[in-house]
């Protein structure tokens, strides 16, 4: 059912063969929103308002996976998408998202997402959302996700946000609300090469007592491309919270991080830490001393550090 480019895009950002034969999914084909299945308990609808699904999982729902990649292959499609996912109370599921851009031609390419998740209480959400293009330098291919996120009391929300390669410009928006217990783990890995900009934004309140945030972004920025992150943490009670932001920097690129943390409670506990640097000499030394050219020494040592 899905073209050889398509299973190529498709297996590149969401680990995926072909079309499923069963379970949940939602695949969007340029522009096309049709390719979907629910099971028995995840609920995979089209929007009537505007474009995009609303995803209900029930409560109870334990170890299912759905898939909602996006593939574009088409020269100068440009698309903005809203998903609404509701995540029942005590349930424990993957969703496994990200876009897929093959741009044959000239013109940009781009895909906005606006993904809204409401997590109940003592739910258990891991989400995965990887974004690669390629395809001709002139024509641009672009993503802008945004991410909103209200975890209720005792829900635990894991991100994997990733940036593999060929993306021109990105801003990547996330926000997170935490109430009591609720503990969120985001973990952002980006790759950035010639003339490429991105910039990422994470925001994370920490409203309930007990709640838990982990901020931790790696990136690689090679060429004249450019890195700008600003990620911030805020107590509003009795809570725990760390960002650890590290960044590889080669050629002429630029890299600009900003982790910030702000408490507005005494027994807020808020740590940032920020890194940037080129790749270790003795790094290269050893590996080289191994067998390896200079070029594949670096490319072991970048994968790596973005693992």
């Amino acid at each position: 059912m899905l073209s050889n480019l398509e299973k190529e895009l498709i297996k590149l950002i969401a680990g995926m063969d072909d079309v499923p034969k069963g379970g949940a999914f939602s695949i969007r084909r340029d522009g096309d929103g049709s390719l979907r299945s629910s099971s028995a308990n995840i609920i995979v609808e089209g929007r009537e308002d505007k474009r995009g699904i609303n995803v209900k999982i029930k409560p109870g729902t334990k170890n299912e996976t759905l898939y909602i990649p996006v593939l574009i292959t088409k020269e100068g499609h440009n698309e903005l998408v809203y998903n609404h996912f509701e995540i029942g109370e005590d349930s424990d599921v993957t969703i496994i998202a990200g876009c897929g851009i093959h741009n044959p031609g000239t013109e940009k390419s781009q895909h906005d997402g606006i993904h809204e998740f409401h997590l109940q209480k003592n739910s258990k959400l891991k989400y995965v959302e990887k974004h690669f293009a390629q395809g001709p330098a002139e024509g641009k291919k672009i993503f802008n996700p945004k991410t909103i996120m209200t975890v209720e009391e005792g829900g635990t929300a894991e991100l994997e946000l990733v940036q593999i390669k060929g993306v021109d410009k990105t801003k990547r928006d996330t926000q997170v609300i935490l109430k009591d217990g609720a503990k969120v783990i985001n973990v952002e890995r980006m790759l950035t090469d010639y003339d490429q900009e991105a910039e990422s934004v994470i925001d994370v309140e920490m409203r309930g007592k007990d709640s838990t945030c982990q901020i931790i972004s790696r990136s690689v920025a090679r060429g004249n491309s450019r890195q700008y992150f600003d990620l911030n943490m805020s107590g509003y009670n009795e809570c725990r919270g760390h960002i650890q932001c590290d960044s590889i920097i080669m050629d002429s690129a630029q890299v600009v991080a900003v982790p910030k943390v702000s408490a507005f409670h005494v027994d807020a506990q808020l740590i940032h830490e920020a890194a940037i640097g080129k790749i270790a000499s003795d790094q290269l030394i050893k590996l080289k001393s191994l067998g390896l050219t200079e070029e594949e020494a670096e490319a072991k040592i970048l994968a790596g550090f973005l693992k």
